[in-house]
């Protein structure tokens, strides 16, 4: 099976990413080259299991820093500069630049992607500003971001918007230009040619597995496969990654995207290793709680919870990861209790925790009171007045304004964390 691709929608999409953005960020404050300076943005840096969240491009050459690599990992360095984040900041500049594309194009064919990248469609725009082509117009973005903020940014231009990300993720980001554009013509000498099915958005590790357990090791395997036969063992997307892999994808950057399955979650990696069983139920306490609030802040109760448990490195098991259908609810003494229930059946006891992630999925959107038949149904109601007034005190006054008596004994993390910005720095939203 193959594609047509004079039958195909083809638009000029832009993939915009901010190099290195919240180092490079940083590094324009202090008046140095973000390509030049040697400098990170570290979480926690005054212990030394702090976490680097961003390394400026020579940091990485240099040093060999990664985004998740500890301060005991970086080696010395005499022109090194680490600064702690500043979430509240990065927003503001994520938010000046997007003002940027809007000034190109309309918030129709703008879609924000994350803080550090959006997808920009401009092929409507191109007369308006008499550029003679995509890439014309893809400098003249660079460089008005580049006057206005300082900040370097890669483009990746394709017909749609599965192709535009691949030229960013696997040419723009080597290129002098740091611009790349690939089109339906190209899928041979460019999609074809890339090595690793990880590269392909969308491809996990575990996908990855899957297709080597077929016989696909490399994009063009992909693109070459038998389509059949990867429906038959992936399903819809078997189809939907056969189909990426010649470039195709025909989603619409106009279309308002709401995935068919939602979840709502939160994780954090520990300052320390915590070893006592009721410090670590502290924390779960802490998040389930947290995740709680923002299922109630959008309306929906959850059906299923997972409890992740990361052990610390130096433990010969990793952790474990594990999930619970539950009655619909979205009560936080219920939702803590199943937490507790799946930790208390799989934490072995002594066992080293660094990592600890809390998810609720299959979500029911309403706002009408779930009632279990085999409850108290007058219990129940006030559970959840309490509930939703504990939610209105911390969101008018801040979250500290009410808090459990075990979230200011030793290993709590929610009163630090709660003047924190950002999902990397505890993900506080509905409850600061």
């Amino acid at each position: 099976m193959s594609f047509n691709y004079s039958e195909e929608k083809s638009n000029d999409i832009f993939c915009v990413d901010v190099k290195s953005f919240y180092a490079s960020v940083e590094c324009v404050e202090r008046g140095l080259h973000p390509l030049k300076a040697l400098l990170v943005v570290m979480s926690n840096a005054e212990n030394s299991g702090g976490i680097v969240l961003a390394a400026s491009p020579m940091a990485k050459k240099i040093l060999g820093i990664s985004n998740v690599s500890r301060k005991w990992e970086i080696p010395p360095h005499p022109d090194l500069i680490i600064v702690p984040p500043r979430m509240g900041f990065y927003i503001e500049k994520n938010t000046e630049i997007n003002d940027i594309f809007r000034k190109y194009v309309s918030d129709e064919d703008l879609h924000i992607y994350s803080i550090d990248e959006s997808f920009v469609s401009v092929r409507g725009s191109l007369k308006l500003f008499k550029r003679k082509n995509a890439y014309d117009m893809a400098r003249m973005i660079q460089y008005h971001i580049f006057k206005k903020t300082g900040l370097y940014v890669t483009i990746g231009i394709g017909d749609n918007m599965l192709m535009a990300k691949l030229a960013l993720d696997n040419e723009a980001k080597h290129n002098s230009d740091f611009i790349a554009e690939w089109r339906y013509e190209d899928v041979p000498k460019t999609v074809w040619k890339i090595e690793n099915l990880t590269d392909m958005w969308g491809i996990g590790s575990r996908t990855e597995r899957r297709l080597n357990s077929l016989g696909i090791k490399t994009v063009y395997d992909l693109a070459h496969a038998n389509f059949y036969q990867l429906r038959d063992s992936l399903g819809l997307i078997g189809e939907q990654l056969y189909a990426n892999a010649w470039g195709i994808d025909r989603s619409d950057i106009r279309d308002s995207y709401r995935p068919l399955e939602k979840s709502y979650g939160n994780s954090q990696i520990l300052k320390k290793d915590y070893f006592k069983r009721q410090e670590i139920k502290i924390v779960i306490r802490e998040m389930a709680e947290q995740v709680a609030t923002r299922i109630r802040k959008h309306h929906c109760q959850t059906g299923s919870i997972s409890l992740a448990i990361s052990y610390s490195k130096y433990e010969e098991q990793s952790g474990f990861s594990r999930q619970l259908k539950i009655p619909v609810t979205s009560n936080t003494k219920k939702l803590v209790g199943y937490c507790f229930e799946i930790f208390n059946k799989y934490y072995e006891d002594d066992k080293a925790v660094r990592r600890i992630g809390i998810t609720y999925s299959k979500l029911t959107y309403t706002s009408d009171i779930q009632l279990d038949l085999f409850e108290n149904p007058i219990e129940q109601i006030t559970n959840e007045k309490l509930d939703s007034l504990v939610d209105k005190i911390r969101d008018k006054y801040g979250f500290q304004s009410l808090v459990h008596a075990s979230s200011l004994m030793d290993g709590a993390t929610a009163i630090d964390r709660s003047s924190l910005v950002g999902g990397h720095a505890g993900g506080m939203e509905g409850i600061k």
